[in-house]
This record gives C-alpha cells, sequence and structure tokens, in this order.
C-alpha cells in the first residue's frame, strides 16, 4: 500500500497540518495539504500546503521568503491529522505567520478577551510587497 493511501483524507481530499518548530517544539501555524501537497513536501523536505483560498498548492516562503524546512512527517493515531517537525527560515527569529510574528497562535484568551503575547518580528507591509 502507497504511504499516502493511508492517510485519512476529508470529503474535499484534505488532511489538517500542525506545522511546529523541531527546536523549540512552538506550534507555529496550522494549515492544510492535498495529496500532492503532501507528496511534495517529503520529496522536497520543504514543506508544502494546499491553498484553500487560492485553490492551488502554496510553497511556504514562496512569496514572504519563509520557507520551512521539514525534519520530519508524522501522522496522529487515527490518520487523519499530519504534524511537520520544521526549521523556519528566511529571518531570524524564524517568522511563521502572514502577520510577522513567530508563530500565528499568538493570542491568549485572558479574562474575557484575545491578547497578542508575541510581537511582531518585521511589518508584514514590507514582507508582502
Amino acid at each position: 500500500m502507497n504511504w499516502l493511501d493511508e492517510v485519512k483524507w476529508d470529503a474535499n481530499g484534505l488532511v489538517p497540518v500542525i506545522a511546529q518548530e523541531a527546536g523549540s517544539g512552538d506550534v507555529l501555524m496550522f494549515a492544510w495539504m492535498n495529496r500532492e501537497a503532501l507528496a511534495k513536501t517529503a520529496e522536497l523536505g520543504r514543506a508544502v500546503y494546499f491553498s484553500r483560498s487560492r485553490g492551488k498548492l502554496w510553497f511556504k516562503g514562496e512569496e514572504s521568503g519563509h520557507m520551512q524546512s521539514v525534519h520530519e512527517i508524522r501522522i496522529d493515531c487515527d490518520n487523519d491529522v499530519v504534524l511537520l517537525k520544521v526549521t523556519q527560515l528566511g529571518h531570524e527569529p524564524g517568522i511563521a505567520c502572514h502577520t510577522g510574528r513567530h508563530s500565528c497562535f499568538f493570542s491568549k484568551y485572558d479574562n474575557g478577551q484575545w491578547v497578542a503575547t508575541e510581537p511582531v518580528l518585521k511589518d508584514p507591509e514590507s514582507i508582502y510587497k
């Protein structure tokens, strides 16, 4: 059996993906992959996602330069969530979020509101021209 056949793809042919920083363990982002994106990620050793809004493959960093080098590809016990262990490249410290932050999970619930807990490392206007 092909390893891609073991993934439980949803009705749209997608699987949710979590990108985790290999060094720190920080959860950087959540995205989606289709079969082609997962195969490309394994082949190239860099994160390739599927952009639902654009309806096409999204090579992480293709516009921003903030690529993800993939060290491990894991799947959960139900075969329906993929975990990538990555090194975030292109800026030090690494920027994974389109807001210019290290992680997309920068807001924390605090006493009835969401509070940004991570700084903007680079102005998104200068990242996406």
